[in-house]
């Protein structure tokens, strides 16, 4: 009896040794990136059946905690600044072609003592709550660059001029390394300007000719300056398109009809009377500009589905979503475009989804956590993208590329700490990750909608029945 038990306990003994050796081996297995699976059973995604305030989705202030923790660690053994870096940037034969149907938002609006005589936009000021009350419990003031400045991420270029043309140099480098064909320029007329900015008109010739060097096109992204209305609109697009339409770095887009035309993004659109915009942009309107050298293709902001019909009576060409918060506005949350492609599609209208890597603006709107969206090492940014595919958009928009204020930037961040402040960075990967995704994407996009697109016309070639 005691051998028998003494065999027993042996086998025994065998047979746990072979199942840790089993579970130890598939573990040594399994790959260091897992493959991106379903967002939404890998819960990605905050909660998108709610509209404008979410209160589920990520724990934003539990997460930037976690976040910080982390940085802090790591800083303890190296710099407190990365340098920039060009070991990781791929060389021109190895990148795909640029996809002038990836566009993305750029800001031309920061200034340092060296180019500008001050610091602009880095040292932008924490904004107020509309309710009083919940204002008192933030700090007031403005951020004290360089150290600190109105963003939760550090840029890996320091607190730039957007005037330092070997600024906007590297920012055209990048774009390039990311197959982006397309930057659309936050714009104001001369002599207006954002109110924490100052005019930046005179900036467009060098982005331009800087564009121009990496074969990028620039469109542009007009701003809701002070009283924009049908008539100074029509005077400014005439001005934009006399002064800037020869360059051949000027973009312009090919409908189906075979025309080029130029485009503008039109932010915040809504605040705007339809009846205003149909002046503009119907062939019977007052300040009509169809038909005449300087028509375009005008594209309207959709915040909320009640403005649809407003966009479509105001004689738009199509629809972009802008905001990179999933969730928080009808145009922004990824479940409902396949419905406003859908509406486009009815209407002949583009549909330009924006996709973004993530937000968080807590910097100057300290009480807006809510709408942080965590970018889990790229995997927002990954899941944006796959639902603007899905959709078969006109063309995907980016928001954005340097946007640092609300965190949307995908031009490189570096590791950064002073004093009491840690920022956020891109670790455990490099600064060029958003860019590589874009890179990735923008391959994976350019290939489906030529498919696609290829499908539209022969499906438009059938007689009618």
């Amino acid at each position: 009896m005691a051998k028998f038990r003494r065999r027993t306990c042996f086998i025994l003994s065998l047979f746990i040794l072979f199942i840790f050796s089993l579970m130890m081996g598939l573990k040594m297995l399994r790959p260091n990136k897992a493959a991106f699976g379903d967002p939404f059973e890998l819960e990605l995604l905050p909660e998108i059946r709610q509209r404008t305030h979410l209160t589920k989705g990520f724990d934003s202030q539990k997460s930037d905690k976690i976040s910080s923790k982390t940085n802090i660690k790591n800083l303890k053994t190296e710099e407190i600044t990365v340098k920039a870096s060009v070991a990781s940037e791929a060389h021109p034969e190895q990148l795909p072609p640029l996809n002038y149907y990836l566009h993305v938002f750029y800001y031309s609006w920061y200034g340092n003592p060296q180019f500008d005589g001050k610091y602009i936009h880095w040292d932008h000021p924490v904004l107020s709550h509309w309710d009083p009350r919940i204002t008192k419990k933030y700090p007031k003031g403005k951020h004290n660059p360089p150290d600190d400045i109105g963003s939760r991420f550090y840029p890996e270029l320091g607190s730039y001029s957007s005037r330092d043309p070997s600024v906007i140099e590297t920012h055209m480098k990048q774009m390039y390394s990311a197959s982006i064909g397309v930057l659309a320029l936050s714009w104001y007329p001369p002599d207006l300007n954002d109110e924490n900015g100052e005019p930046t008109d005179n900036l467009v010739p060098t982005i331009l000719d800087k564009a121009h060097k990496y074969n990028l096109k620039v469109t542009f992204h007009i701003e809701p300056y002070k009283n924009r209305d049908d008539k100074n609109m029509y005077k400014n697009v005439k001005y934009i398109i006399d002064k800037y339409g020869n360059h051949p770095a000027f973009y312009r887009y090919k409908t189906k009809n075979g025309n080029a035309l130029p485009m503008f993004y039109i932010y915040d659109s809504y605040i705007t009377a339809s009846q205003k915009w149909a002046n503009l942009l119907t062939s019977s309107g007052s300040q009509s500009i169809r038909n005449s050298p300087y028509d375009a293709l005008f594209i309207a902001l959709l915040v909320d589905k009640k403005h649809r019909y407003g966009i479509l009576r105001g004689g738009f060409d199509g629809i972009y979503t802008y905001f990179a918060t999933n969730g928080f506005t009808y145009g922004s949350s990824y479940e409902n475009w396949a419905k406003i492609k859908y509406f486009c599609d009815q209407f002949d209208l583009m549909f330009i989804p924006s996709v973004g890597p993530g937000y968080i603006d807590t910097s100057i709107r300290p009480w807006n956590s809510h709408n942080t969206r965590n970018r889990i090492n790229g995997k927002y940014y990954e899941t944006a993208l796959s639902a603007a595919l899905q959709a078969h958009p006109s063309i995907i928009s980016i928001t954005s590329f340097n946007e640092w204020h609300e965190g949307t930037q995908i031009e490189r961040a570096v590791p950064k700490r002073t004093g009491n402040i840690v920022y956020l960075d891109y670790r455990p990967h490099k600064p060029s990750l958003y860019l590589e995704l874009t890179r990735k994407w923008s391959e994976k996009y350019r290939k489906e909608r030529a498919i696609y697109a290829l499908g539209h016309q022969e499906l438009s070639r059938q007689p009618v029945s």
